[in-house]
């Protein structure tokens, strides 16, 4: 006869732990599910790697903040690492000029936000900066960083582009970088952004089934 799994109602038909309604996580979930987009499933994927990379010396970035919901679950994170800083960049107003070469989205998506709605989410810790404005024009100042984790989750060509030559150089051996729209069909710019500027780099981009890719730097 066959054994149960342990926690079968996990198993979706693989091992989800996203879908457990009793753990931490969930309780995350839901605090920040009104404030995002992105879905539990990448959320976790966010979580995990996150919880590793705080053993990393250097910062959390997110490019691409939006309403605050994943800058919620990174600031709850690292609330027992108040030696990270947590660097949030995003226009705060929607998107800016896009390519229609590559890009769907337009300028002015994802207005539907403010740089203070999103800072009385977050908080205001001490270690928490927010960068409104363009990007790499908001990177400016920050070229002595070393960044342990980024999240790039700005969609368009050009955004994604310009966070893949600031943040790379400068990520530290073991540190991530997530591409949240690398696999989506709205986002085509995104992945071309992202095989372009990897083809010649030690790096291969994983492409995870969320839709997500991840770079982990080699040393």
């Amino acid at each position: 006869m066959r054994k149960s799994l342990r926690d079968q109602e996990l198993y979706q038909p693989l091992f989800s732990p996203w879908l457990d309604q009793s753990s931490k996580f969930a309780n995350l979930m839901a605090d920040i599910k009104p404030y995002t987009v992105v879905s539990p499933d990448r959320v976790w994927m966010l979580y995990s790697l996150a919880r590793q990379a705080c053993y990393l010396a250097g910062d959390f970035w997110e490019c691409g903040v939006y309403k605050g919901g994943t800058a919620m679950m990174f600031a709850q994170v690292l609330s027992t690492f108040r030696d990270r800083r947590l660097c949030l960049f995003d226009t705060f107003t929607g998107m800016p000029d896009t390519d229609p070469g590559h890009d769907y989205h337009r300028k002015g998506d994802f207005a539907d936000t403010s740089l203070s709605e999103v800072k009385a989410r977050v908080g205001d810790a001490p270690n928490i900066v927010y960068y409104a404005g363009f990007i790499p024009e908001s990177f400016q100042g920050l070229e002595q960083t070393r960044i342990a984790f980024a999240h790039v989750d700005v969609d368009i060509y050009r955004s994604v582009n310009d966070c893949c030559e600031f943040i790379y150089p400068r990520l530290v051996s073991g540190g991530f970088m997530v591409f949240d729209d690398y696999g989506f069909p709205s986002c085509p710019g995104a992945r071309a952004a992202v095989d372009k500027f990897f083809i010649d780099k030690p790096e291969c981009p994983l492409v995870l089934p969320t839709g997500q890719a991840l770079i982990v730097k080699l040393p």
